[in-house]
């Protein structure tokens, strides 16, 4: 059977800004793709505009949106009308039957009972291939409308082909950014005299009840949609380019074989899987001389080399750059040149780009996948002098621009830590900030810099600054080294990042020895791990002065003050297993897959970020997990969830207590060797 047969695009699409099953789009689209598509049922929910309860649809949205909590752009939505035209959202949706739609990665199909329209989409690598059948005579047009900003569109009625812009963005900084599209249909679909274009939309008039159209967009120009367009033709047009998606998409999924009877099992991992190669998206085209050119949204000038976006280093560090290091380190190794052209492009590594920066976390966690890509002898020579480069500026420069950089680095490099009264977030920032020292000190060992290693090596041992040896908890301090008096280990927010104290204390992972030489040794860590499961889910609004979702997470199912709903917790199940005890990480891990995750569309315990949360449930599947990027080693429980595995064809035994190497660059912990 196909692996895209057990794939379920609508998994965490239940969503609202008040809980989070996923926070996901159910997403046609080729695997890292300039262009995506989803259906709209409803614009007026902002960015949750895709519900999988509803029964109305206000057609299918190109889009981007890798969060709905960043936004989307470059956004169209395309709908077939009959009847007349109607422009406005409240009044030109449809109603259809989603039991009767049909969503995968490579292929969709909706119908619009208002217009009688069967509308079938094939996604290309910068566009699509739409099929239209209509069951109603009369009056017929294929709609296009922005979702914001300014639009402009045109007709070449001699071509048959619509051009036309967006420069709809949102939350991130990007200079004169545009979205060019070109729409392309066969000679005879389309009906000049009846076609309407004004700013609202284009709409174009359909001759018949059969239509087929191809989709290119590009960020540099019409010229170059064009040559989008032609670079996406697929032999046999819309079939051939199903085939052609179908069979990209089962060569991705194959990367991981599985075996088990459990169907939901199956249907869980390879979901999860179809999500980690959704992000990042490629932002770079190539030139009619094959030539990679970018936009480059900090000027709005087109430069030269690859751009990737739609990342936020501070959730996909943890997971998915682990794991494309074993499953796509061709790609890893393309992501990093992206990140590191932004560099190269405006003096700053990027930190959440969205088109252009958005900077909506705290610190460069990018630090640590460029760190773990240099481990694992993914990133060398050149590109990794480049990024270490920028490694360092970020780590004690700060940019007028606080999207940009770590915020609070040249406190950091005063104090040894970030002050509560210089930065809020100041024990997260604090702690991101050391890790990324013990990433810089990783690559630049890598480069042969020892002075750089030995400094960087050092300061990564700055978390313990903020240890608060009474309440055992990292706590924040002002420039004079105080701590406030008012502690609360259940209150969220101030000093931590979408977390408590509870969440953050456990931050260090790129020195678990250390950590445990705080609490008095490793039984005296493991005990507070035992009380971090069984105090409950309490919580406290804290600096937030509201609820935000996380915290609602949490409390809905009782793992104690493990909040896996939100990446801070992710790692800290598998302390046990490298402190000795695998049996609580295994107890802990088979709990949260168990209950917490599913194929179906309130499938995940949170924001599923990226691929990171589906990513954390194929390693804990697997059996083994990156405690630490940046260091070339996983933690390994000794069990899988499957009957056997395999990775990139090589066959995973948990048992071999981590002589599973596969491309010969990783082993289990030296802790955990053994156990």
């Amino acid at each position: 059977m196909s692996i895209l047969e057990f794939v379920n695009i609508k998994q965490g699409a239940k969503s609202s800004y008040r809980y989070s099953n996923g926070n996901t789009l159910p997403m046609t689209q080729l695997p890292f793709a300039m262009a995506g598509f989803a259906p709209q049922t409803d614009s007026a929910v902002k960015n949750w505009f895709y519900s999988p309860d509803s029964r109305s649809l206000e057609g299918v949205r190109l889009t981007h949106q890798p969060s709905p909590w960043i936004g989307d752009y470059g956004a169209l939505t395309l709908l077939p009308q009959s009847e007349r035209i109607f422009t406005e959202p409240d009044k030109r949706w449809s109603g259809y039957r989603p039991e009767d739609a049909v969503l995968r990665p490579d292929y969709m199909r909706l119908y619009f009972l208002r217009s009688g329209c069967e509308l079938c989409l094939v996604p290309t690598d910068k566009g699509a291939y739409i099929r239209l059948n209509y069951a109603f005579k009369g009056d017929k047009w294929f709609s296009v409308f922005p979702e914001g900003g300014n639009f402009h569109a045109e007709l070449d009625t001699e071509k048959a082909t619509l051009y036309g812009w967006t420069d709809q963005h949102s939350n991130d900084k990007a200079e004169n950014f545009k979205m060019y599209f070109v729409l392309k249909f066969n000679k005879g679909d389309i009906n000049a005299e009846s076609t309407v274009i004004c700013d609202s939309g284009a709409h174009i008039g359909i001759s018949g009840e059969k239509a087929e159209c191809r989709l290119a967009v590009s960020y540099i120009s019409t010229e170059q949609a064009l040559i989008n367009l032609d670079r996406d033709t697929a032999p046999d047009g819309f079939d051939g380019a199903r085939k052609m998606a179908a069979e990209l998409w089962e060569e991705r999924l194959s990367l991981i074989s599985v075996k088990t009877d459990n169907k939901k099992l199956l249907r869980t991992f390879y979901s999860c899987l179809y999500r980690v190669f959704l992000y990042p998206h490629k932002a770079y085209e190539t030139d009619a001389n094959g030539n990679e050119i970018h936009y480059c949204p900090y000027d709005g000038k087109i430069r030269p080399g690859k751009r990737y976006t739609d990342n936020g280093f501070w959730d996909t560090y943890r997971t998915v750059f682990p794991l494309f290091s074993i499953i796509a380190p061709k790609d890893y190794k393309a992501f990093v040149e992206g990140f590191v052209q932004d560099y190269m492009d405006c003096g700053w590594l990027p930190r959440w780009p969205s088109i252009g920066e958005v900077g909506c976390m705290p610190s460069t966690l990018i630090d640590a996948v460029i760190a773990d890509g240099a481990v694992k002898g993914i990133i060398r020579g050149e590109l990794l002098e480049t990024a270490l480069r920028g490694m360092l500026h970020h780590s004690v420069n700060e940019s007028a621009d606080r999207r940009f950089g770590r915020n609070g680095a040249k406190a950091y490099r005063k104090y040894g830590y970030v002050p509560n009264d210089v930065e809020e977030q100041s024990v997260n920032l604090t702690l991101d900030a050391a890790y990324g020292d013990f990433c810089i000190a990783k690559a630049a060992e890598i480069s042969g810099d020892t002075e750089t290693e030995r400094e960087y090596r050092k300061s990564s041992k700055n978390y313990k600054n903020i240890f608060d040896t009474e309440s055992r908890f990292m706590r924040g301090r002002d420039s004079l080294g105080n701590m406030r008096p008012d502690f609360d280990p259940f209150a969220w927010g101030g000093e931590y990042t979408e977390a408590s104290a509870w969440q953050t204390t456990f931050a260090v992972q790129h020195d678990i020895d250390g950590l445990a030489e705080l609490f008095g040794g490793v039984p005296k860590l493991l005990e507070r791990l035992d009380e971090f499961f069984k105090t409950p889910p309490a919580y406290k609004v804290g600096a937030y002065c509201a609820e935000i979702h996380e915290m609602t997470e949490m409390a809905a199912v009782d793992f104690g003050q493990c909040a896996i709903s939100n990446q801070p917790s992710f790692h800290i199940p598998y302390i046990y297993a490298y402190l000795g005890e695998r049996e609580k990480s295994v107890y802990w891990v088979d709990k949260i897959c168990n209950e917490l995750f599913s194929p179906e569309t309130d499938g995940f315990p949170g924001d599923e970020d990226n691929g990171t949360m589906s990513a954390w449930f194929i390693f804990s599947a697997l059996g083994f997990y990156p405690l630490c990027p940046g260091k070339a080693e996983y933690i390994n429980i000794g069990r899988t969830l499957f009957e056997s595995a395999g990775i990139c064809g090589k066959r995973f035994d948990p048992a071999a207590q981590g002589k599973f190497i596969p491309h010969g660059f990783f082993k289990c912990s030296e802790r955990a060797k053994g156990l």
